[in-house]
């Protein structure tokens, strides 16, 4: 398997991108880095960075607009504001592209409202469309990839399930445009986060992967399997049943546990839940599956557990 950890784990304790990429070579079982753009790389040499990485691979940039969009990012009222929105995801394109990485990720942190009568919906949708059509046209060898969240940093966002983002997709219609799935954010949501899994995968739009862990009322950040156990257990199953071949970021907020020793809690919970996957087997599970036994589904948990 795969695996990438969070930069601003480390740069949000006044380290350096440079002091989180030493860390992540030290670690065992990291194999990418996932930057955020422009945050992680403006400022730096691209040839600096291209050296400090080796034998690391870059999988990806996921983009951050921030305060300069808080009225919105593809959907902002200001048509300036809005194309440098746009600009942006394509800049990211560009220099992800030349760090080796193919994956561009677009969460629409400011696309949302908190008020009735504050959103043109159809205008603000077709927005949203038309932009992301842009950034995808503009580098098709890169896979854009939608991360849906329902709240924060607005009361209602505009992508906000697993059923709103394969529609928007849908909508996109374009190849190279899918989705990353946050587990925390599918629990804030409610959405079974294996259900949403299986969806995206059969469509072939499953990109990318935020893994981490919650209590669903809000975007948690806590270590992989602390809180879910069957839950998690289950995503992996699936994760192995659709033959997911790309990279497990490791989306977690280490506020007051050590950064690096965090990281690691994060792989070897995923290996430990993963082995007691491969344990039971993908095809003695899909038998339990299939007798659609609430009973059998239990005896299964608790064998895991074991």
């Amino acid at each position: 398997m795969n695996y990438a950890g969070r930069f601003n784990s480390f740069v949000f304790k006044g380290q350096t991108v440079f002091d989180a990429i030493k860390a992540y070579k030290k670690m065992d079982g990291i194999t990418h880095l996932e930057f955020n753009y422009p945050e992680h790389i403006a400022g730096y040499d691209l040839e600096e960075l291209k050296q400090a990485i080796a034998p690391l691979k870059v999988n990806g940039f996921a983009v951050r607009w921030r305060k300069d969009w808080l009225d919105g990012d593809f959907t902002n009222p200001d048509a300036a504001l809005r194309q440098r929105a746009i600009d942006l995801a394509r800049e990211a394109c560009d220099l992800c592209r030349e760090l080796g990485g193919s994956v561009i990720t677009l969460w629409f942190e400011n696309d949302g409202f908190d008020y009735p009568f504050q959103m043109d919906y159809q205008d603000s949708w077709n927005k949203l469309v038309e932009g992301i059509r842009e950034v995808a046209d503009y580098a098709p060898d890169m896979k854009i990839s939608i991360e849906y969240k329902p709240f924060e940093e607005r009361d209602f966002a505009m992508v906000d399930s697993a059923g709103m983002t394969l529609y928007l997709i849908s909508e996109v219609d374009r190849p190279n445009v899918g989705c990353t799935l946050d587990y925390c954010h599918m629990l804030m949501k409610h959405d079974n986060p294996s259900f949403g899994l299986v969806l995206a995968a059969a469509k072939g739009k499953l990109f990318g992967l935020h893994m981490n862990d919650g209590y669903g009322w809000k975007d948690s950040g806590l270590i992989f399997g602390s809180l879910s156990f069957a839950q998690s257990a289950e995503f992996v199953y699936y994760l192995e049943r659709c033959g997911y071949d790309g990279v497990v970021f490791f989306d977690t907020f280490p506020i007051r546990e050590d950064s690096r020793a965090e990281c690691q809690a994060n792989i070897q919970a995923f290996e430990l839940i993963k082995s007691k996957v491969d344990r039971e087997g993908v095809d003695s599970i899909r038998d339990v599956v299939s007798k659609h036994d609430g009973i059998s589904a239990q005896r299964l948990i608790l064998s895991m557990l074991r």
